[in-house]
């Protein structure tokens, strides 16, 4: 079994894509990358989606992660901006799934708690811990990057647990897991 592997973790969104990447070496974790995909310039929900689909892949050829961690759309009061986030949530694990990269899906109540120990802790205290963990030099102006690597150090935190949410290997285990949105 290998000593070393890469996390992807992706905070979906139709306006901000954000993303982050760790290395995993014997059990430790380095900080790798953080960025964003800006999607505001785009008015065309088809276009920011197909955007989404490009660049996850990108990112899966660029850097081959082991694992994806994503950051599961929260229910707000806002249906179609709930409608919004599962799409672009849903063209991000495709891309996933299109590499037979596994996925695993957090709440962000669940990925604040494994970041602060405080569920419902704000971006920036997200942003400042992961900061102080990982030696991140400079934050971002936007903190939906600091959300993707979030996710990516939640997956890495969860490891071993029974309970660590949705997972996904690929296409047949999505469809199995899912009988009921299949009609």
């Amino acid at each position: 079994m290998s000593t070393e592997k890469i996390i992807l973790g992706i905070d979906p969104g139709t306006t901000i894509m954000g993303f982050g990447l760790i290395k995993v070496v014997k059990k430790q974790m380095q900080f790798m990358q953080l960025n964003e995909l800006m999607l505001k310039k785009y008015d065309d929900h088809y276009v920011k989606l197909k955007l989404i689909f490009e660049r996850t892949v990108e990112l899966i050829d660029t850097y081959h992660p082991d694992e994806i961690a994503i950051e599961a759309p929260f229910f707000g009061k806002n249906v179609q901006s709930m409608l919004k986030l599962g799409r672009a949530q849903g063209v991000a694990m495709a891309a996933g799934l299109s590499r037979e990269v596994p996925i695993t899906e957090y709440s962000p109540k669940k990925i604040k708690m494994a970041i602060t120990g405080n569920g419902n802790a704000s971006k920036e205290q997200v942003a400042k811990m992961l900061q102080s963990t990982l030696g991140i030099k400079e934050l971002p102006k936007n903190l939906d990057s600091t959300d993707g690597l979030a996710a990516a150090v939640c997956h890495f935190y969860n490891e071993g647990k029974v309970s660590t949410g949705k997972s996904y290997s690929g296409w047949g285990a999505f469809v199995k897991q899912n009988q009921d949105k299949i009609g």
